[in-house]
């Protein structure tokens, strides 16, 4: 009896902890589709005012393209570099490479604010700040983690004996990688550049610090208008964006179980 109970705690507790989880979805979703001028809850009427003010909006737009532009390009960089890090993980148990791994994994244990600050400091030595190329090196730098842990885990399920069979009879080892071990890992390749697809996409704090003028992502305009007035068209791309990121992690989920 008191082993139900457990369950049943158990169960209970899941389901408050998801609850709480997509709640300011559950809030953001229906205000975005507000007719007031006013984020209200729930809204008096339904209408698709705040969608019609961001896609006709240039400002809007210029920042959705810069967004787009960054995270394209951070997947491009990132992803290579990521699969060849993880590959030499895999294939060396030395200490420098463990060192090397904690370090490609460092941006997702350092604070964020700490990360930002630091590369805001470099950047103003070398006039990258407010640049498009300063914008794309930083979020390759916060992505590079998402790419290593998904490929290496690839790596990990991945029979290696392929590999050296195929370098036995012949091949040098790049070819042999691009013809054996690449399109067996290529589900894992995928859902990690989705993630770094993401990861660019939402980046907020190192944006705030080193983003401006021209080339400001749509989380700075974002976290300005937020500042300056409360408007609705914010719920509206926070709805699209929410909904992106959705699909691209259940694309990312149905890669990995594919290839799994």
């Amino acid at each position: 009896m008191a082993r139900n109970w457990w369950k049943i705690a158990f169960v209970l507790f899941c389901a408050l902890a998801l609850l709480y989880l997509i709640l300011p979805v559950l809030i953001i979703v229906p205000m975005s589709f507000s007719s007031t001028r006013f984020l209200t809850f729930p809204p008096p009427a339904l209408s698709l005012r705040w969608y019609q003010e961001y896609f006709g909006n240039s400002a809007w737009m210029q920042a959705t393209r810069v967004t787009l532009t960054v995270a394209a390009l951070t997947v491009l960089i990132a992803t290579p570099l990521g699969v060849a890090a993880a590959y030499a993980i895999s294939q060396s148990k030395t200490r420098l490479m463990r060192a090397i791994h904690i370090t490609l994994l460092l941006p997702l244990v350092v604070p964020i604010i700490i990360t930002a600050v630091g590369i805001f400091f470099v950047y103003a030595k070398v006039g990258l700040v407010a640049t498009l190329s300063g914008l794309v090196f930083a979020n390759v730098m916060l992505a590079l983690p998402y790419v290593v842990i998904s490929v290496v885990a690839g790596l990990q399920s991945f029979d290696a004996t392929q590999e050296m069979v195929a370098r036995s009879l012949g091949m040098g080892r790049l070819r042999s990688f691009f013809v054996v071990t690449l399109p067996q890992i290529k589900a894992s390749v995928i859902a990690g550049g989705i993630f770094a697809f993401i990861s660019a996409m939402d980046e907020t704090i190192v944006a705030l610090f080193i983003s401006g003028g021209q080339y400001q992502p749509l989380t700075k305009r974002m976290f300005t208008a937020l500042r300056d007035e409360i408007d609705p068209t914010i719920a509206a791309i926070s709805t699209l964006m929410t909904a992106v990121s959705f699909m691209l992690v259940l694309l990312a989920s149905t890669r990995q179980r594919k290839g799994a």
